[in-house]
């Protein structure tokens, strides 16, 4: 994966912490010197529904939004979120996704049922693919919410060319000081479990 041209996808649902994710990711790209665009975060995020963010670096980057076919790192906090994103990932990419399943509203109404065989699915494409059950590790480290700074460390892993130093700098630059400590727990639980030194999905 070449660091100085990276295009990822963040995707999950709303409350997962998709918008501290994206500005870690540029505060990491800045701290390297590059250029980054972030986009907003677009979906329901106040109903609990999708919500995607795109981060964009290189050395001059001119638009936030990643089209199809273009992300290099599909990062998924859910999923069967990173099932229905799919078409934005590159030939040879990576899907780095926590396992958990959060049913939407329309499965609990009713109005719609959850898609079966999820894992099988995401495990037959032309991708590379890190499942993990990322909401246990998060919850090992003192809070479930953590589920994002726990796959962040995975992608920091997969992204050897950037230090380890310059994403925990920029961990302690985006994360509230008395939620620190815990979110540093998380993020080196990612880094261990993409090392195959922590508990990976069955």
């Amino acid at each position: 994966m070449n660091a100085n041209d990276l295009n990822i996808l963040i995707i999950g649902v709303g409350g997962q912490g998709t918008l501290l994710a994206s500005r870690f990711l540029g505060d990491v790209a800045l701290r390297m010197g590059k250029d980054v665009k972030v986009s907003e975060v677009h979906g329901m995020s106040q109903r609990g529904g999708s919500v995607e963010t795109c981060v964009r670096i290189g050395s001059s980057i001119a638009s936030p939004i990643i089209d199809r076919g273009m992300a290099d790192v599909i990062l998924s906090f859910e999923s069967v979120e990173a099932l229905r994103a799919l078409g934005y990932l590159k030939p040879g990419g990576l899907v780095i996704t926590n396992t958990q399943e959060i049913l939407p509203m329309p499965v609990i109404s009713g109005a719609e049922t959850y898609p079966e065989r999820v894992a099988e699915r995401l495990a037959g494409g032309n991708f590379n693919i890190i499942p993990l059950d990322a909401l246990s590790a998060a919850e090992r480290c003192g809070s479930a919410k953590c589920v994002n700074v726990v796959l962040l460390g995975v992608l920091s892993a997969a992204i050897p060319e950037i230090p380890a130093e310059v994403w925990r700098a920029s961990l302690e630059s985006v994360v509230p000081a008395k939620l620190l400590e815990i979110n540093k727990r998380a993020f080196e639980a990612g880094r261990q479990m993409a090392n195959g030194k922590g508990q990976m999905a069955n």
